[in-house]
């Protein structure tokens, strides 16, 4: 069958009208996909700068300031027109000025838990965490906090379990050294060499002690305690005793607190001028607590030094040259013993002599 003969005119027209229509169509997604990047880019602009905004610390309060200038401004200026302008401006001002300082206290609130974050640390206790209240910089300064936290604590851990390792697999062969100084003929060398050993045995048990107490108050064994009964079993010459009577039990540690009454006698006998009295032990109800006391004679401490002591393997210059002196390690425990109890070992020169106070708490 034959076409007919205006059949490919028809089938021009169509295709041209086709061919149109496709190229509108292509106009018109061209120019929406246009409009849509346009769009997007600017609320992509806009969403970066609100951020920034909300980021910044600064830029918050200087739109604050700018806010309550001009709200400050049209409330002046519209009281001016009026004859009771005064008497709500005051308040309209107040009012505004309360809210801004509203704003302002929100916005630095997290200060406050950063200084309770700082104050933890400062007493080592690296588990705090300081909330993370808001996404500013003070935000980041809070996750720094936590992070160094952490870092510490982690570097701490490390340092204690290390310290425990070395300080338990010592205390094998230093016990197989001093059996095989007790075969050893007697004499002048052999009793030396039992004095080192001994005084090596001291030093890791004193070390195993201090990293036990690093731990604060999670190292004790709490139980009901007579300080005064603790005190009498230090009597020994040259030691006064004072108590005071009808002193309450307290809950401590009762081989910690031994610990530092041995520490801090051994201390004042080893420095006491007998010539000028006995080294004072004392006991005074303060409080709901009690304050020990231990007082020598000696020369004191020099001033610069009060600082330092207490902290480990630190000595005065007039210690270092006694043949009998410790390795430092003494008043460090105390310090710890009296911390882990939530109280502080207080260290000062006397005039003559020196002293040492510790409060122990009825409820630490």
């Amino acid at each position: 069958m034959r076409n007919h003969v205006y059949d490919h005119r028809w089938r021009e027209r169509w295709e041209r009208k086709q061919k149109k229509r496709a190229q509108r169509l292509k106009r018109m997604q061209r120019d929406w996909n246009y409009r849509w990047r346009v769009r997007h880019r600017w609320h992509q602009r806009w969403h970066h700068q609100h951020k920034r905004f909300k980021h910044s610390l600064g830029a918050r309060l200087i739109a604050i300031f700018f806010m309550l200038a001009c709200a400050s401004s049209v409330i002046l200026w519209s009281s001016e027109g009026s004859a009771y302008g005064l008497l709500w401006a005051v308040p309209a001002l107040l009012l505004v000025t309360g809210c801004a300082f509203g704003m302002i206290r929100h916005m630095v609130r997290p200060l406050h838990a950063l200084a309770l974050g700082a104050e933890a640390f400062r007493r080592g206790e690296f588990s705090h965490r300081v909330p993370v209240i808001h996404g500013d910089e003070i935000g980041d300064l809070a996750v720094r906090f936590n992070q160094m936290a952490a870092d510490i604590q982690a570097m701490l851990d490390g340092k204690r379990a290390l310290l425990l390792a070395i300080s338990h697999e010592l205390r094998s062969p230093l016990t197989r050294a001093r059996l095989h100084a007790e075969l050893v003929e007697e004499g002048a060398s052999r009793d030396a060499l039992l004095q080192e050993l001994a005084q090596m045995r001291d030093l890791i048990t004193s070390l195993l002690e201090s990293e036990r107490l690093g731990s604060g108050h999670r190292a004790l064994q709490r139980a009901d305690c007579d300080l005064a009964a603790l005190v009498r079993e230090q009597a020994q010459p040259g030691v006064a005793l004072s108590i005071e009577p009808d002193l309450p039990v307290l809950k401590l540690d009762r081989l910690r607190v031994q610990l530092l009454l041995r520490n801090l006698l051994h201390n004042a006998l080893r420095h006491n001028d007998g010539a000028r009295g006995a080294v004072q032990l004392g006991l005074v109800r303060e409080g709901a607590g009690v304050r020990l006391t231990v007082r020598d004679f000696g020369p004191g401490v020099p001033p610069a030094a009060l600082a330092q002591l207490g902290q480990p393997f630190y000595r005065p210059d007039e210690a270092r040259t006694r043949g009998e002196g410790g390795v430092g390690l003494g008043l460090c425990l105390c310090r710890l013993v009296a911390e882990a109890h939530g109280s502080e070992l207080q260290l000062r020169n006397a005039e003559p002599g020196f002293e040492a106070t510790v409060r122990f708490g009825a409820v630490d």
